[in-house]
């Protein structure tokens, strides 16, 4: 069936390229029996012998001078490679690459647009560790024609904004990383055009979306090898930001936002005078009214206050009232609430304690107010990390009495309606840890804890801690809870889209207290027990079970210590 049609072809492929075009989609056919969109063919028929297939017939149409001879054929060969990537071997996909890549020229919209969805597709491939298949020392002698054509494809007809290019432009600057870093003084005046040029209309979301992807792994690349290169992209890149932010165009300001987090984060000075200019913007009440904003415009806000907290509170005193009416206002939505402690745990963290001293009460009472109105499990896991934090900022002794003043025994109410029965539903690492040295904090530094009431929750605090450290999650939620309310989403909304490439990294606001939360609760312990000899080991014995009783005995031998 194959062989003749493709000699007709050979000998007259004027006229007979049509029988070619009709043998390979037969020979495709035949030989899927699976696939995904992430592998391609999965499985393949064992009768049909893919790599001779490819060396004989495809490779013939893709090794051809004119890429624009025969437009059809072209896109056939680009499609097997495409769908077969799984089956061929490496050396046929190395052979592969360079013509897909001459192949990004083509007039054709369908030859050129396969030709980067190949190349992006090749390069998401996995080998046997887990590292990418190709790697960018084999894509060394290419790279350069790669960035070439890919930029030069968007300036083809009916392709300036293909999403497909432009999300091969972002898979190779992922792949390649540092081997990119020579070109970007080019790329990133080519990519804030582009930007300039859609921020007037934007149309296409999955280009726009791959775009800034883009713009952040450039700077992510360039920056790793040189923070100082920071004030390059700013210089590039905040003349259109200002625009889309003036012209609010709404479509683009969530990425805009996450692209200013990734600049200032990499800051390791103090905020420059250009981002402290735009601060009081970002507190205006209309932002914070679109749900897309939210998770940007928080993280945002959280770097300003990483980088100059203390910047902020001396600048002018408007500032404060500003971040806690945000923190008011997500608070009070179901939705949004843990976002309102995201932004409260970084003022406590890098704030100075005098700046805010006057606000903590009012604080509280908001927490509480909520607390009464409508308590949901994701509330009380982001209170329950809120309050340790505190704890762990300004001391046990603090958190006590902030509570008590609020309402008179409220500190022991707090311990035992919310934090004893519920820690267990706490997730993540380092919302654990925060917890763990807060406990332990109000276990071991609080003398009302010893000396009066609170007394009787000493122990079941302590055995909520070791279960906190000892069980697996409590990720129950109560039948009867909705997170988001009708309130909450006033009609259409433009969505929050992440940018993987501007992710931010983990941040552990108590690294210095501690790397192992247990043997601090066991140097702890026996700190308390030197100060009040023979009362530790009597709570102990009374009401602590065995098991959680055996747990300790092995914290405080790691610790080398003993309780006395």
């Amino acid at each position: 069936v194959l062989s003749p049609s493709c000699r007709h072809r050979h000998s007259n492929p004027g006229v007979n390229w049509k029988h070619k075009d009709a043998a390979i989609y037969l020979v495709t056919s035949l030989a899927s029996k699976a696939q995904t969109a992430k592998h391609g063919i999965t499985q393949a028929n064992e009768l049909v012998n893919l790599t001779e297939f490819f060396v004989n017939h495809i490779l013939t149409d893709l090794k051809s001078q004119n890429v624009n001879e025969f437009p059809v054929l072209k896109a056939d060969a680009i499609k097997y490679v495409m769908i077969f990537r799984s089956q061929l071997p490496k050396e046929q996909l190395l052979q592969a690459v360079p013509l897909l890549v001459a192949h990004l020229q083509a007039e054709s919209t369908v030859e050129h647009t396969y030709a980067a969805h190949a190349l992006e597709r090749l390069f998401t491939m996995r080998g046997p560790n887990n590292s990418t298949l190709i790697t960018p020392a084999e894509m060394a002698p290419f790279t350069e024609q790669l960035l070439n054509n890919l930029f030069k494809a968007l300036a083809l007809p009916g392709s300036s904004e293909n999403e497909y290019i432009m999300k091969a432009i972002m898979r190779s600057f992922s792949l390649l990383q540092e081997a990119i870093v020579s070109y970007i003084p080019t790329l990133i005046g080519q990519l804030t055009h582009k930007l300039l040029l859609v921020s007037k209309n934007p149309s296409k979301p999955h280009f726009n979306h791959y775009l800034f992807e883009s713009l952040c792994l450039s700077i992510r690349i360039t920056c790793k090898a040189n923070t100082t290169t920071v004030g390059s992209f700013e210089e590039a890149l905040f003349p259109v930001f200002t625009e889309i932010l003036q012209n609010d165009v709404q479509e683009f300001v969530p990425y805009v936002f996450q692209v200013m987090s990734l600049l200032l984060e990499i800051h390791t000075s103090s905020i420059p005078n250009s981002y402290m200019a735009l601060f009081p913007h970002l507190l205006q009440p209309v932002l914070w009214e679109r749900t897309g904003n939210i998770p940007p415009l928080v993280r945002l806000l959280q770097a300003y206050l990483e980088k100059g907290g203390a910047t902020i509170a001396s600048s002018a005193a408007d500032k404060i009232p500003g971040l806690l009416g945000v923190f008011q206002k997500l608070i009070a939505s179901k939705a949004n609430d843990h976002q309102g402690f995201y932004l409260m745990n970084s003022i406590i963290e890098h704030m100075p304690t005098e700046s805010i001293v006057q606000y903590r009460k009012q604080i509280f009472i908001l927490l509480f107010q909520r607390l009464q109105s409508s308590k949901t499990t994701k509330f009380i896991k982001s209170f329950m990390v809120f309050i340790n934090l505190y704890g762990v900022k300004y001391g046990a002794i603090a958190l006590q009495e902030i509570f008590d003043s609020i309402q008179p025994k409220m500190f022991g109410m707090v311990l035992e309606k919310i934090v004893i029965p519920e820690v267990q539903k706490v997730s993540g690492p380092v919302e654990k840890k925060i917890c763990a040295v807060g406990i332990t904090k109000i276990l071991t530094e609080c003398p009302a804890m010893i000396d009066t009431e609170y007394t009787k929750l000493w122990t079941p605090l302590l055995q909520a801690l070791i279960g906190l450290f000892e069980l697996p999650e409590d990720d129950s939620i109560p039948d009867d809870e909705h997170f988001i309310d009708i309130e909450d989403t006033p009609g259409y909304q433009t969505a929050f889209s992440q940018l993987a490439f501007a992710g931010k990294n983990e941040h552990d606001p108590i690294r210095e207290v501690t790397s192992n939360p247990k043997i601090l609760l066991a140097q702890s312990l026996h700190k308390l027990s030197t100060a009040c000899p023979g009362r530790v080991p009597s709570m102990l014995s009374t009401s602590l079970n065995a098991e959680a009783l055996q747990y300790l005995q092995g914290y405080l031998q790691a610790a080398s210590v003993q309780l006395v």
